[in-house]
Formats: C-alpha cells, structure tokens, sequence
C-alpha cells in the first residue's frame, strides 16, 4: 500500500514537473505598439537627434527590420491588421465601419493565446471595437486609459485626484502592475499600447510630452524637411493639396518655429516611451524572467513631418507605410535585415513564438524564421498590398502596390490618376515615371498586381 501510494505520488510529480517544463519552454511575449512614429524617428535607424537609448538598446540586442511597413497608414485599421494578420479589405474594419466581425476576433493573437493557457493584458490604445465584447473573455487585464474621452487627455489626475500624471507614464505603470501580478504565473502575453507620440489635436501645442522630458533638445535645430519646396507641394492632385494632411500642417509646421517646436515636442513624446521600455526591460531582469521575454516593438503607421508641407499619415508615400519594428528574442542573436516585414506578420510572430499553430485566414508570416536564422526565402514576400479605404471627404481612398524596388499607387475615386516610382533611383518619390515609354511594361504588370491582390483578400469576406 505504502509503494503504491509513493508511486502515484511519484508520476504525480512527475506529471507536474512536465507541465511546469513545458509552461517554462513558453516564453513570455510583450508587443509593445507606438502610435505615428515613423520608421526613421529612433536613433538606431539612424536619427542623431532624437534620444531613445532603450530602443536602440532593443534594436542592437535583436532583430532589427530596416524595411517594415503598415498595409494601411490608420490607427483603426492597422490596428485591426495587426491583431488578426490581416488585410484591411479582407478584415474590412477601419474608422466609420461595423465593429471587427466576431470570425475575424476570434481567430485574432489574444483570442488563440487564450484558449492555449496564457494571461493576456492589454494596456493602453484599443483603437478598434469588436462585434461583441471580448475584453472580459480574452484579457485578464483590459486597461484603455485616455480612450474614454474623445481627444486624448495626456495629463491626468491620480485616482485620488492630489496629482497629474502623463498618459504614458499611466500605460507605463499599469504595464508594470501586470508584469508584477503575473510572472510567475505561467506564460502572459502583454500588449502594450502608447498614444504617443499621436497629436492631441485639439491643443495648439499638439505634442503634450512628460514634463521630465523638456530639458531634451533644448540646444538642438531640427534640420528642415525633405521636399519642402512649393514644387512638390503643388504636383499634388488637388484633393490632396486641400485635404487634412495640409489642414493639419498649418496646425503644426506653418512656420520655421512652428516646425522646430513641434518636431521638438514629437520628440520628446517618444523619448518618453523610451523612458517606459527601459523601465519595463529592467524590471524583466529583476524578476529574473528576461531570458524567458520575446519582446515585439512596432509603430502603428507612418507620419509625415513637413515633407511636401503636408502632416499626418494616410497617403500611399513610404513617409506614411514605413514603420520601426524590432524584434528582440534573448535565444537568438543580433542582426539587421532588409528582409519585407508587415504590420500583418505580427499575429504569426507571436503565434509561432507560444508554439500554436497560425490559422489559414493570416495573410501576414511569422518572422521567427528571420531572427532565428535569416531562413526566410526572400521570394516568399517580392511585394505587398497598399490601401486606405477609409471613406473621409477629406483624405482620399488609395490603393497601391509596392514591391522592393517599385511603388505604385492610385487614388481610388480618381483612378485616372495614378503615381509609379523607381524605389532604388527615386527613394523619395518625387519622379513619376506614368507616361514615360520606358516603364510602361512596369506599369502593367504592377497594374496586373494590384488587380490580382485586390481579388485574391477581397475574397476573404465572401
């Protein structure tokens, strides 16, 4: 009787030392999100100006993706892309839509983390809603500070109204609290999400910044944007010249000063991200789970900044699609890539790093591959799928292709007008090669895959 209740006892502890090993092999996963910072807005892209040592630290210690890119340049629905590994017109959410359909949310990364073990915590910037109220279901935190007010309020009081406190020193601590509650948990997932460095538009100041970040950039001159000059303003279609993206520059870089005052506040609104990652990183290494933490970093869309006296996102220009992503796996080794990577390969990512299979309907790939081994076959991914389809009479609906050395993009309500770039020649898109005999095959075959594409993530939905 004693042997047989020591051996029960035995594979009793055996069995649990197995599920503790497997939860262990886990690993922990943070994505944290940034709202409109470009892709060169970092110091490890390349930026001598701004300060942002955590993210360079990020950068160095991991897989930096030199050439990534948003497949829509919106909140709403690169948001909605990133959850689901999606095409905007294949999800078909973004801002003025029916709510992300419940197929669409229940094959998203928190819904399959969920039914697989792990703790999910969102923090911070939703930016989207589902047909149906999974927040209480998919995350045991679901924290969407500055979301309850129309305009984002970047200053507010503490809950025992004595004290302000910066938006994205809230998202910071509420991100902490999460980490501290379940670390030792079995594996978590957290999504952290900033506001910053998005605009408050209703502010004349625009970038409301942490107050602790005002001395940076104090004895610095921001040098002036690329294609200020009238010219590329005016080769513009009219209702691009008169939509939101010149509304909002005259909100933001009219004037020289009102540039270097704005650009300086961008800045800083993104140092104080910095501040966050760092603190976040260094209390991985406290509680000794930082060599058990894939940390996932993005930009939610791209962001104009005087060029062609424009601002915001929105167009099919690389300044609005070309994004930072990093991602840093503590098992694998440094490298840079020049390897196409996608707001959409997000959800494969963090899949493929729980062990859980990625459904058929994912459009976007795990870039583990990349950062395990540089395994990716590059003819896998030769081009992508550009659109806003946001129907706004201010900001025109486009659709485009770009491929590693070809852009071509149309504005959908004037498809007459068209814009075709020599990527490698041309970086900055300022040589419309539409018209010219030489590159009219280009043109058609990049014609042929826009067509193509549009058919092929159209079908999705039916």
């Amino acid at each position: 009787m004693l042997n047989r209740m020591f051996f029960s006892g035995f594979l009793a502890a055996c069995f649990s030392f197995q599920v503790m090993s497997q939860e262990q092999q886990r690993p922990n996963i943070i994505f944290i999100l940034t709202d409109d910072q470009r892709w060169d807005a970092m110091g490890y892209a390349g930026n001598k100006i701004i300060h942002t040592p955590n993210m360079d630290e990020l950068a160095a210690q991991g897989c930096y993706f030199a050439n990534s890119f948003v497949t829509t340049p919106i909140c709403a629905a690169s948001r909605a892309s990133i959850m689901t590994g999606m095409y905007e017109r294949s999800h078909g959410f973004t801002f003025g839509t029916a709510p992300l359909a419940r197929e669409f949310a229940e094959i998203s990364y928190p819904a399959l983390l969920k039914e697989q073990g792990y703790h999910n915590g969102f923090i911070g910037k939703f930016g989207m809603n589902y047909a149906e109220k999974f927040d209480t279901t998919l995350f045991e935190v679901f924290r969407r500070p500055g979301e309850q007010f129309w305009a984002t309020t970047y200053f507010r009081l503490n809950e025992d109204h004595t004290w302000f406190r910066h938006l994205t020193e809230e998202i910071g601590d509420l991100s902490s609290d999460f980490i501290d509650t379940y670390h030792d948990q079995g594996p978590f997932c957290l999504s952290v999400s900033f506001h910053a460095p998005h605009a408050e538009d209703q502010d004349p100041r625009q970038y409301i910044y942490p107050l602790d970040m005002e001395e940076l950039y104090q004895d610095v001159t921001i040098p002036p944007p690329l294609l200020y000059d009238e010219q590329y303003y005016n080769s513009l279609p009219e209702y691009v010249r008169t939509g939101l993206n010149k509304v909002r520059w005259y909100w933001r870089f009219a004037s020289p000063e009102m540039y270097q005052e704005k650009v300086k506040g961008y800045y800083r609104m993104i140092s104080g991200i910095d501040k966050q990652l760092g603190r976040l990183r260094n209390q991985l290494e406290e509680l000794g789970i930082a060599d058990n933490t894939v940390i996932i970093f993005m930009g939610d869309n791209g962001y104009f900044l005087g060029e062609r006296r424009l601002a915001g996102k929105w167009l099919m220009y690389d300044n609005s699609l070309r994004v930072p992503f990093i991602v840093y796996d503590p098992r694998s080794g440094h490298k840079d890539t020049d390897i196409m990577a996608l707001n959409i390969d997000v959800a494969p990512t963090i899949l493929d790093y729980a062990g859980i299979e990625i459904p058929d309907q994912m459009q976007g790939k795990s870039v583990r591959p990349v950062v395990e081994a540089d395994s990716w076959d590059r003819e896998l991914r030769d081009h992508f799928l550009c659109e806003h389809l946001f129907d706004h009479d201010r900001i025109p609906k486009s659709e485009g292709i770009r491929t590693t050395r070809f852009k071509y993009f149309r504005y959908i309500d004037d498809p007459g007008h068209e814009e075709l770039y020599d990527l490698l020649e041309d970086p900055l898109e300022v040589n419309n090669l539409v018209g010219k005999p030489v590159y009219g095959r280009v043109l058609s075959d990049m014609r042929e895959r826009l067509e193509a594409d549009m058919d092929l993530y159209t079908q999705v939905r039916q």
